[in-house]
């Protein structure tokens, strides 16, 4: 099989219909199903021309424009591995990437960082330019071989390569009722960057496999703009993370007459915040919960929405448990989530990481990091992170990435950073230091070596840290002193 094929058969019979709409003020840029499949799939015979062979990795460093699935799915459709990263990465962030990662090519969009690798780079423009050429045939394999790689921070502080198999996007098919509802004649409109997991699946290859319509703003449209692009050009469906639609309820627009219901997922969804959208809006949101090694298999839906403050239930097809030290736990018991390792959406392994590919296993079932408990109607309630990883709009980050760049400042200190509340359902990442550095000093290192999304929004300077009785530092104990989201 071949991941991009199964992406792109719906529209062989839909030639002429939109696939994609690029939204922006004056109007729309408008691709059909059939210039996507021969714009993918020229790109795919550019990349074989330009040197890649199949099972190579082609570093992605372009911003929020259609050449992002383009190259994605031209990549696939020809048996390289695409490697999708955020434009908002720093040189040095995306060089570390580069260096364990080893591409063979570097994809380059004019403005976005590049790293210091002597991998050769190809210009999008360059790559506009093979639309044109020869279709490439869709390179047929194993189910299980390599497709693509994203990169995910784990519990270690360094981002983890995260490794998944053409097979995955058979999976997202039970995405398709068991949190969608979607219909071939959706227009899904996605508020998040071409180069985010969850839109290249949930705002791109999902409508596209069923010969939906994708709708996505214009690199830079305000947030605010959203709902007005989405009643003008007819979207059925809004997608996003929980802060999109946060800032939403706070904006004045119209209402959206086409809307049937909204999607969310990337951080957990307050209650409150769902409820007040439904107030305003007369739909419903329908949340979903995953990971980067599996993409999401707990969500409400149309059908069966989620019971308030529950992260909804299990797709169908597949197969989740609470787990305590002895197996599967009935309702009502806390424990570790976790899905069966036999589902086709479950990643083959962290790149060159044997160690921590196992640690995430126990027997049969992959261990998601996250505390929750089953309700007695089947819904899944969180309970929490098992660790301290962090999530900052939807990106989740490790506290030791940030603590390494500050603790290199010679006045910093000691350092920890720590994801604070500060209102239902928000919250921001806290740094914490106990030297003289001033926090100007520290935000300017942050500034410099750190995405947008991984600075933090809040300065604190300690007399000392609070530690563990083994010398940890006690995130948990600076998350309770000093939340912001009560009095």
């Amino acid at each position: 099989m071949n991941l991009a094929e199964h992406v792109l058969a719906a529209g062989r019979d839909l030639p002429d219909k939109t696939a994609l709409s690029v939204l922006g003020p004056d109007g729309s840029e408008d691709w059909s199903f059939a210039r996507l499949r021969q714009a993918v799939l020229g790109s795919a015979t550019g990349l074989l021309q330009a040197g890649l062979k199949p099972g190579e990795r082609l570093l992605m460093r372009v911003g929020n424009r259609p050449a992002f699935p383009i190259a994605y799915l031209g990549a696939i459709a020809a048996g390289i591995v695409p490697v999708p990263t955020s434009a908002q990465l720093t040189a040095p962030e995306v060089t570390r990437i580069a260096a364990r990662l080893a591409p063979a090519l570097v994809l380059a969009g004019a403005g976005v960082p590049l790293p210091d690798h002597p991998a050769p780079v190809l210009t999008e423009a360059a790559l506009a330019g093979f639309a044109d050429l020869p279709p490439a045939a869709f390179a047929q394999g194993d189910p299980d071989r390599p497709a693509y790689i994203v990169f995910t921070s784990g519990s270690s502080g360094q981002p983890r390569a995260v490794m998944h198999a053409h097979r995955a996007i058979l999976a997202r098919g039970m995405m398709m009722q068991g949190w969608y509802g979607l219909r071939s004649d959706d227009r899904l409109l996605h508020a998040g960057a071409f180069n985010w997991t969850f839109t290249l699946g949930t705002g791109l290859m999902d409508p596209w496999t069923i010969g939906a319509t994708a709708l996505i703003p214009v690199e830079g449209t305000p947030v605010e703009q959203i709902p007005h692009l989405a009643a003008r050009h007819g979207a059925t469906m809004l997608a996003g993370a929980p802060g999109i639609f946060r800032r939403l309820l706070r904006a004045d627009w119209p209402p959206i007459p086409t809307l049937r219901h909204a999607l969310a997922a990337g951080e957990r969804l307050d209650p409150a915040l769902r409820a007040a959208w439904g107030a305003r809006t007369g739909t419903d949101i329908h949340e979903a919960m995953g990971a980067s090694e599996i993409s999401t298999f707990l969500s409400g839906s149309p059908a069966r929405p989620a019971p308030p403050g529950t992260a909804g239930f299990p797709q169908p097809g597949r197969h989740v448990a609470i787990l305590g030290e002895d197996g599967p736990l009935p309702p009502g018991q806390p424990g570790a989530l976790a899905v069966r390792r036999d589902d086709p959406g479950l990643f083959l392994g962290y790149l060159d990481d044997a160690p921590a590919t196992a640690a995430c296993h126990r027997g049969d079932w992959f261990l998601t990091g996250d505390q929750a408990q089953a309700e007695a109607g089947g819904a899944i309630t969180l309970l929490g992170r098992a660790d301290d990883i962090m999530n900052a709009g939807g990106f989740r980050v490790a506290p030791p990435e940030i603590e390494e760049l500050l603790a290199a400042h010679p006045g910093a200190g000691d350092v920890a950073v720590a994801e604070l509340p500060v209102g239902p359902g928000a919250s921001i990442i806290a740094a914490f230091w106990t030297g003289p550095a001033t926090e100007a000093q520290l935000q300017a290192l942050a500034e410099e070596g750190l995405a947008r999304y991984k600075q933090p929004r809040a300065w604190i300077r300690l007399a000392a840290l609070p530690r563990t009785p083994t010398g940890k530092i006690n995130r948990r104990a600076l998350r309770e002193a000093h939340r912001k989201d009560r009095s």
